[in-house]
């Protein structure tokens, strides 16, 4: 799985990469076929947002979370997705 980090207004740390890395790991192994995944960190005056568009086979899904911390904004996001993604696996596995 390739991961894509983009940051708006907001610099992109090590820490901040690892964490992200780290909490997408999780979702790999609900789901082996992830291919690619562009995550967008932005900051705007004081609401945090992290948005995450993943491409699966056959299908690309998309998620977006605010909140006042990064790190609670991607949890909500990995949460979102997480849903989605074994939404997306059952539909797979019922056909």
């Amino acid at each position: 799985m390739q991961i894509n980090l983009t940051g708006h207004h907001v610099e992109i740390t090590t820490a901040l990469r690892d964490y992200v890395h780290t909490k997408f790991d999780k979702l790999e192994r609900h789901f082996e076929h992830i291919s690619n995944v562009h995550v967008v960190l932005n900051v705007e005056k004081q609401q945090q947002t992290a948005e995450a568009k993943l491409h699966l086979s056959g299908r690309e899904v998309y998620a977006t979370h605010n909140h006042s911390s990064m790190y609670a904004a991607i949890d909500g996001l990995i949460d979102k997705l997480d849903r989605q993604v074994l939404k997306h696996k059952e539909k797979i596995s019922r056909h």
